[in-house]
């Protein structure tokens, strides 16, 4: 959860400074450096403001190709290649273009990678681009996975976008994905997590005993509405009109949502609906650490849940101005109909330290867009009276 940010770090008087690691996630200060040494570069140079307190946004090249399938390229082959044999007409972005529902595009991303053999990188959506259905990923020439670049990888990376809710225009230079840095494999124990939740309170719960924290710390799903009085969710409608993911507090949330009221009965998903619920607990990311949403399993239901799953550090902490905030859940079910219920374990987050601290947390200071969210809709929708 990357926000356009830039807040002053815990001053020294009110934190102890973070201590440097050899691995793991690399904070602002380090991506800064990649560029400056040409591991991160682009046509024109890479802009100051794209990077966040552990993320870089990654923005949209001048082009997009409208292609038959989705693909991974895999050994010996390029994304060039795959677009040459499966695309079926080129779209100019220079001027803005429509991206139609249903539709897969390819769009080679203005960055491009030069890493170290230490350094390996993971994408995301950005949470705006989860909340408005957009099926965001990251691909590589030879790549084997999605959103995934192996380390030592040197070249240029591409977007494959589907919307899945929405119709959405798009522009050169527009983002929707973000990148994670990491120098080697650090795995936190579940040892250090619970003395970090003893220290911070990762959640607004008491971990249990007998709870395995190997996939991180386990949300549950809010619907009973926290808040009180409003919704606990939203349903995307299937008719609706265009969506310019470059613009802010713009459209009626009427005219594109749905309002799902609490009931004691739980929430059946329809196959292939899109829903925004929020989770039960309220989430902290410690200053010198960051998380991602993960599938809890796909054994529990039929569904998927979380589309984007960075949280940056600072997000819900007290010295980035605020006491927890509550994680948005993008909520899609597959094949069958399938009932969830209050406080159904829906995702857990995992926890990774960074090498060292940020210089930014995530927070109001920067104009990180949902810092104390409960239940919230993308910024592109009006703030509901």
């Amino acid at each position: 959860m990357s926000g356009k940010a830039r807040a002053t770090s815990p001053t020294p008087e009110t934190e102890t400074p973070a201590k440097a690691h050899s691995t793991g996630i690399l904070p602002d200060r380090e991506i800064a450096a990649l560029i400056a040494d040409g591991a991160i570069a682009a046509e024109g140079g890479v802009d100051a403001a794209q990077i966040q307190p552990a993320s870089l946004d990654l923005r949209l090249g001048p082009v997009a190709y409208r292609v038959r399938s989705s693909f991974l390229t895999g050994p010996g082959r390029t994304v060039r290649d795959a677009v040459a044999r499966l695309g079926m007409h080129e779209i100019p972005l220079t001027g803005g273009a429509v991206l139609e529902r249903g539709c897969v595009y390819i769009v080679p991303l203005k960055e491009r990678l030069d890493l170290s053999r230490d350094l390996s990188a993971l994408a995301n959506p950005k949470s705006s681009t989860g909340r408005l259905d957009i099926f965001t990923r990251v691909i590589t020439d030879q790549g084997a996975e999605f959103d995934r670049v192996r380390a030592g990888y040197a070249g240029p990376l591409y977007a494959e976008i589907s919307p899945r809710a929405f119709s959405v225009v798009v522009r050169e230079g527009s983002r929707l994905s973000q990148l994670r840095l990491k120098r080697g494999t650090p795995a936190p124990s579940e040892k250090a997590l619970r003395a970090l939740h003893r220290e911070i309170g990762l959640v607004d719960r008491d971990l249990e005993a007998d709870e395995r924290l190997t996939r991180g710390v386990y949300l549950t799903v809010d619907l009973l509405g926290a808040g009180g009085g409003g919704p606990i969710g939203y349903k995307a409608r299937r008719h609706t009109g265009l969506v310019d993911v470059d613009k802010t507090g713009h459209y009626a949330i009427a005219d594109f949502w749905e309002p799902i009221a609490a009931g004691e009965d739980g929430l059946i998903l329809n196959p292939d609906d899109f829903y925004i619920l929020a989770s039960k607990e309220a989430v902290t990311v410690p200053a010198d650490w960051a998380a991602e949403m993960v599938a809890y399993d796909t054994l529990v239901g039929e569904f998927r849940v979380h589309y984007a799953g960075f949280f940056d550090p600072g997000f819900g902490l007290d010295a980035a101005g605020s006491a927890g905030a509550r994680a948005v859940l993008e909520v899609r079910s597959h094949d069958v109909p399938f009932l969830v219920e209050h406080g159904q374990t829906v995702g857990s987050l995992s926890y990774e330290r960074l090498t060292g601290p940020p210089d930014s947390l995530y927070g109001a200071g920067i104009g990180s867009s949902y810092q104390d969210q409960g239940l919230a809709l993308s910024k592109h929708f009006k703030p509901p009276r």
